[in-house]
């Protein structure tokens, strides 16, 4: 027999702005959790996704199995979330929730949540009421409240209350912050990544991401990413290794070692293969050793939209239909496109863009076009197809929060650290854009027959840790020795220039009176290809080729550079800043192995040299 839909509606009227409220309420596996729904019981099998992301899931209340078909979570940051659940089993048919956000008074929110709930039964017909419109509202009002309050006091991460730490712990505790101090990392920070290892709740636990700890914290990024690989040498810590997908970017795979790192990979959610590279793909992040702490993050709701925060809407149409959506976006570039179908339109948000557009999903033919829009807009979504069509907007610029695998390896303290860290054998994966960096002793032959071998080889020892000083202190690696030549990695030609043009100052006036040493160099930046060589990680590709041909035209008195280095802003700063302590010459000339080719080059020097 059919039953009646039961409908709540709750209003809440908060201090803070649906802006500050969004990571809070759209963090729905915390929201779900913390309103007592139980953990989901994922199945491997069941949970698959089909069309548009929809899945099957399971859990268990009171001891009464329930499953369901989901559809994927609707929203509009930072206004508006929804989803929609069709059960095969337990008490109740469909259910449906919305949250809303709008302003309110004084800059606060009101907060609207509705449920429509559908009973199967007439178990489910006692339960709804007892369940969500008694013990559910009270909960829900309960983690709004929470949540204001948190925003309210300038809290950024939603925290449980402080787990109670029993005195053996706090002893190994104090005992790992000596250990971290004594690795250099400062005191205050020391005992604040232990304060958070101790005290925070599993869910922010499972995946610690070391530069959104540091914004968390308004600490720097590097200090904390710092800390972090010190904590895993005193035993705090592990690391590992996230596998992104390019279109969720959410983590598909976690391994703990480079070596375990599959090249290619699927995306469920996505339903696409996709190959894994460094630059992006790759994310560096951490978990508590189990000998300190064992974290169970278990899982509360899998479409949560802060598992996808680059996606600022997300909307299901059903076939035939269309639907108006009002924005408050953001400068910058974003990319509309509805999910398994060739619609993409690149979107450039400014203050001079249109105030509405149309998007279209229709039955045949691709549809790509370029868009400028306002800030605040309305988009027509229209499914002119027979199936139901889901539209994503979602920004292009991936979140510099990510501590990836490209930059993290070109550290120097990651290569101290974690030196046996490599790909397997054979393994190739693109690192994106490095500047590589080749210096070599000029007239070092002769330095070992006037000084003798040993005192020859002590100075080129000597001369290595310049170089690596020089390096480190500018976020470079150095990968590899040559003999009397260095190979070495940065993120960013500036400071692979200003590192050598340090490093040749320090040698050409050593502080110990000894006689002056000559290095040549030169710097080359473009993609480059991570491999393993002699048990370490490794770089090849024709940028390496070119930087170690660029070296062999240094006469030591200068830094060779390439015209992709020059034509860096930072290195055009550089070279024409006001002290006028720097000279460049523009020369042409042909390398070997670069055939039929003539290369623009700039000698780089200290006018004091």
């Amino acid at each position: 027999m059919p039953y009646r839909e039961f409908h709540y509606r709750w209003e809440y009227e908060l201090k803070s702005s649906p802006e500050k409220l969004w990571p809070f309420v759209a963090d729905t596996n915390r929201f779900n959790r913390d309103t007592g729904v139980p953990s989901l019981q994922l199945d491997q099998q069941a949970s698959k996704p089909t069309k548009n992301g929809r899945k099957r899931l399971r859990l268990k209340a009171f001891g009464v199995p329930i499953e369901w078909d989901e559809t994927p979570f609707e929203w509009i940051r930072p206004s508006r979330i929804g989803v929609t659940r069709d059960y095969l089993k337990g008490p109740v048919a469909k259910l449906v929730v919305l949250i809303e956000l709008a302003p309110g008074r004084d800059g606060g929110t009101r907060a609207t949540y509705q449920v429509w709930a559908k009973p199967k039964s007439l178990l489910g017909m006692l339960a709804i009421p007892i369940q969500i419109g008694m013990l559910s509202a009270r909960s829900f009002e309960k983690a709004f409240r929470d949540y204001d309050r948190v925003v309210e006091a300038g809290q950024q991460v939603a925290e449980s209350e402080a787990r109670t730490i029993s005195d053996s712990e706090q002893r190994r505790f104090d005992a790992l912050a000596e250990k971290l101090i004594g690795r250099g990392i400062e005191q205050g920070l020391a005992a604040r990544l232990l304060s958070f290892v101790a005290q925070a709740d599993d869910m922010d636990l499972g995946r610690i991401r070391p530069y959104a700890l540091a914004d968390n914290w308004n600490e720097d990024r590097r200090e904390v990413l710092e800390a972090c690989f010190q904590a895993t040498r005193v035993g705090l810590l592990d690391l590992q290794w996230d596998l992104l997908c390019p279109m969720c970017r959410g983590p598909q795979e976690t391994s703990g070692s480079l070596k375990d790192i599959q090249t290619q990979v699927h995306c469920e959610g996505c339903q696409i293969d996709f190959n894994v590279n460094f630059d992006r793909f790759v994310e560096i992040t951490f978990r508590p050793n189990a000998a300190i702490r064992n974290v169970d993050p278990r899982t509360y709701c899998i479409g949560s939209p802060t598992r996808t925060p680059h996606v600022v809407a997300q909307q299901l149409l059903n076939s035939k239909s269309e639907r108006v959506v009002t924005l408050a976006l953001e400068e910058g570039r974003y990319r509309i496109r509805v999910a398994g179908r060739p619609v993409e339109h690149s979107v450039v948000i400014s203050s001079s863009g249109l105030a509405s557009a149309t998007i279209q999903a229709k039955p045949i033919g691709p549809v790509c076009e370029d868009l400028e829009l306002a800030m605040r807009c309305s988009l027509t979504l229209v499914n002119n197809t027979d199936l139901e069509q889901l539209f994503v907007l979602e920004r292009t610029a991936w979140s510099d929060q990510a501590a990836t695998a490209a930059e993290v390896t070109a550290l120097q303290i990651f290569r101290d650290l974690f030196s046996s860290e490599a790909l397997r054998p054979g393994e190739q994966i693109s690192v994106g854009t490095l500047t590589v960096l080749f210096t070599d002793l000029r007239n070092s032959t002769q330095l070992y027959r006037e000084i003798g071998d040993a005192t020859a080889f002590g100075r080129v020892l000597s001369h290595f840790d310049v170089l690596k000083s020089a390096i480190a202190a500018e976020d470079g690696a150095l990968v590899k020795t040559i003999g009397d030549a260095v190979m070495a990695v940065f993120r960013q030609p500036a400071a692979a220039l200003r590192a050598m043009l340090k490093a040749q100052r320090a040698l050409a006036f050593p502080s110990d009176g000894r006689d002056p040493l000559t290095l040549k160099a030169g710097m080359h930046s473009g993609p480059c290809i991570a491999v393993t060589l002699n048990e370490r990680l490794d770089y090849f590709g024709s940028t390496v080729n070119m930087a170690a041909r660029l070296e062999g035209l240094s006469s030591g008195s200068d830094v060779v550079i390439s015209s992709a280095i020059f034509d860096d802003p930072d290195v055009r700063e550089l070279l024409g800043a006001s002290s006028g302590e720097l000279e460049s010459e523009t020369f042409e000339a042909s390398l070997k192995g670069f055939v039929d080719e003539s290369f623009e080059l700039m000698r780089v020097r200290q006018k004091q040299l």
